[in-house]
């Protein structure tokens, strides 16, 4: 259910709620925080409460902030341009028709949230938290980064590896639009043009199907949708420089992905092994070594020097890994499930709703016959112009 942009990365979600008792503002800061983040302990529940109410309270609708003669004339032309994206994806891409992202808030801070995860020392498994609806995710939200670090702490203090990254969305699925929906943040809004349509398209995506307690399931199918709405939207609106800086972007993206995804599983297969505990210690500094040098390697020869995934490289551990393992494990399975289904989005939302009603058995056995296939064209050209498009 959340967004989480390499190398920064992304994930979570919001409202509007001007008429509400503060009662009923905690009601809902509470339901929607359970929701995206989990709730297990007072402090958590106060900080989720306080956390989020402010969210609500700082958005107002983006029609009257364009309106607006203090807003400054770039935040104008995003806040324009993020209509049309919105609008798009209702007409091409049937995603729902309802508030989100059409309020915004800015925020005064660089992310809504900061989320924790946790692995442990020799597995790639996340710690998860469970909750009603949602079932059980693998990471906690909290509204300010000393929260993040503070409940991190106790799970370092256990053996666990931790990470604590940005988060610049975050999702209520929907719930929150009987009082306006997700808004539009200052967290995210001056994003190139490219990734700013990804994350609204991802994100609404959660509101399309959500499998309860299914991280992977849910992410790679958002994942999906921002790959091919994003496609669609960079062929019919964006000029030809921004096409290409955004093929440059996915490129890099892409070798980002298939590196890590290469050692992830020599690490995943080591720590399943019968190997010794003091034998795992060896190998799994051996294979972080292997994986920053090719991830140098890379950065010299096809990169030229890019290093905006340093930070990544330099911090990266178990839990790292296992959080992004869910944004990209089934992404090429629900892009082949998506041709399949005549590139039509209706018939693709309507298998994927019955596959997030299965149980999870049921629902990884449906999705094997598209984990497994063998690599195909991942999207119908949308128009006959866009084969001549360059795309990501």
């Amino acid at each position: 259910m959340t967004m989480r942009l390499w190398p920064r990365r992304r994930a979570a979600r919001w409202g509007l709620a001007s008429a509400l008792s503060l009662g009923g503002l905690v009601a809902v800061a509470l339901a929607t925080l359970c929701i995206t983040s989990g709730c297990s302990s007072i402090d958590y529940l106060s900080q989720s409460a306080s956390g989020h109410i402010h969210l609500l309270a700082a958005a107002r609708p983006v029609k009257d902030a364009i309106a607006d003669p203090t807003t400054p004339e770039a935040l104008r032309h995003r806040l324009e341009l993020t209509q049309r994206m919105r609008d798009f994806a209702v007409t091409q891409l049937k995603e729902p028709d309802n508030g989100s992202y059409r309020s915004y808030a800015d925020l005064k801070r660089s992310a809504a949230v900061w989320n924790v995860v946790a692995a442990p020392e020799l597995s790639l498994k996340l710690q998860t938290w469970c909750f009603p609806i949602v079932g059980c995710v693998g990471y906690r939200g909290y509204y300010d980064l000393a929260g993040a670090n503070e409940a991190a702490a106790p799970l370092k203090a256990e053996g666990f590896e931790t990470d604590v990254y940005e988060v610049p969305a975050y999702s209520t699925l929907g719930w929150m639009n009987w009082i306006g929906g997700d808004p539009l943040l200052n967290t995210f809004v001056q994003w190139p043009e490219g990734e700013l349509s990804r994350l609204i398209f991802h994100e609404l995506a959660h509101q399309v199907a959500y499998a309860p307690g299914d991280t992977t399931f849910n992410e790679s199918f958002a994942t999906a949708v921002e790959n091919i709405g994003s496609r669609r939207w960079l062929e019919a609106n964006a000029t030809a420089e921004v096409r290409e800086r955004q093929a440059l972007t996915e490129s890099r993206r892409r070798d980002f992905h298939v590196l890590v995804r290469a050692w992830r599983a020599k690490l995943d297969a080591m720590y399943r092994s019968d190997l010794g505990d003091a034998d795992k210690r060896a190998q799994k500094a051996q294979l972080y070594a292997g994986m920053r040098a090719d991830y140098e390697t890379m950065k010299r020869d096809q990169w030229h020097g890019y290093k905006g995934y340093d930070h990544w490289f330099a911090t990266a551990n178990n839990a790292a890994l296992g959080a992004q393992a869910a944004y990209d494990d089934q992404v090429g399975a629900f892009e082949r499930l998506f041709v399949a289904e005549g590139s039509d989005f209706d018939r693709f939302y309507a298998e994927v709703k019955r596959m997030a009603a299965l149980t999870r058995p049921e629902r990884d056995a449906a999705m094997a016959r598209y984990r497994d296939a063998p690599a195909a064209p991942v999207v119908a050209p949308a128009t006959q112009a866009s084969s001549a498009s360059v795309s990501g």
